[in-house]
């Protein structure tokens, strides 16, 4: 089977100079259609988990989305973060983004390397007293760092600030690709509410990461292209070693 329509479950990049490349490389066209959009919990979704800010010391955030609706629910909740509060982010680019809502003091944000590893490293003995809030949106792994949490004996409450919304899609005619990929189980979500009869035939299906594979799996997809990988970081690598193994 030929491969010439690729879509892919998200918004296109800024860059799209590794997709072009791929396209011009093998005649392919690629059409970008986010699947699933991400919105903050109203006040009466998130007092539903019983979770009060002023209870805990220290909060983690893994992504800009939660750290919106974190801030946005405390205002809606009159509850006033105190100064003294300990933000330790997945990634420099996530601590980065407090700026938006906090002066950025260095002595009070952390970042990892992108790992729960590497969040529990930056913990350490120093920090192991504080009581954490592990801020999530509704399709995070928790179990991913939770465990971590727990391996290490730290104080820990984990709460849900946003969740997925299942986009549209019924104008799109998924039959008209030949390749379909996702990044995320929402995605997978959004597909079976849009299309609850889909069924794969042909369709080549791209997995990027490890937490949308079993959501693939479960809902009955076959993936035929896995990524990341050694040889191919991203998705237009994948791709593009793919379309070279059909030559």
């Amino acid at each position: 089977m030929s491969i010439s329509k690729i879509l892919v479950s998200q918004n296109a990049p800024r860059v799209l100079t590794q997709y072009q490349h791929v396209s011009e490389k093998y005649g392919v066209s690629f059409d970008f259609r986010p699947f699933f959009q991400i919105v903050p919990l109203t006040s009466r979704e998130f007092r539903a988990q019983r979770i009060n800010f002023l209870d805990y010391t220290a909060v983690v955030f893994s992504s800009r989305h939660v750290i919106d609706a974190y801030f946005a629910l405390a205002d809606e909740l009159r509850t006033k973060i105190p100064e003294t509060m300990k933000y330790f982010c997945t990634t420099e680019a996530v601590a980065m983004y407090l700026q938006k809502h906090i002066v950025y003091r260095k002595r009070k944000i952390f970042y990892g390397t992108g790992t729960p590893e590497s969040v529990i490293s930056l913990i350490g003995p120093k920090h192991k007293g504080e009581k954490f809030l592990i801020a999530m949106s509704d399709i995070t792994q928790a179990d991913a760092i939770t465990s971590q949490f727990e391996a290490n004996h730290l104080q820990y409450a984990s709460g849900v600030f946003v969740k997925s919304e299942s986009q549209d899609l019924k104008d799109v005619d998924l039959h008209a690709y030949d390749m379909i990929v996702f990044y995320n189980p929402a995605d997978v979500k959004s597909l079976k509410e849009n299309f609850p009869d889909f069924e794969q035939g042909d369709i080549k299906m791209v997995s990027y990461g490890r937490s949308i594979v079993r959501a693939m799996e479960d809902a009955g997809l076959r993936i035929d292209v896995k990524a990341p990988s050694p040889e191919a970081p991203s998705v237009a690598s994948a791709i593009d070693l793919y379309l070279k193994s059909l030559q």
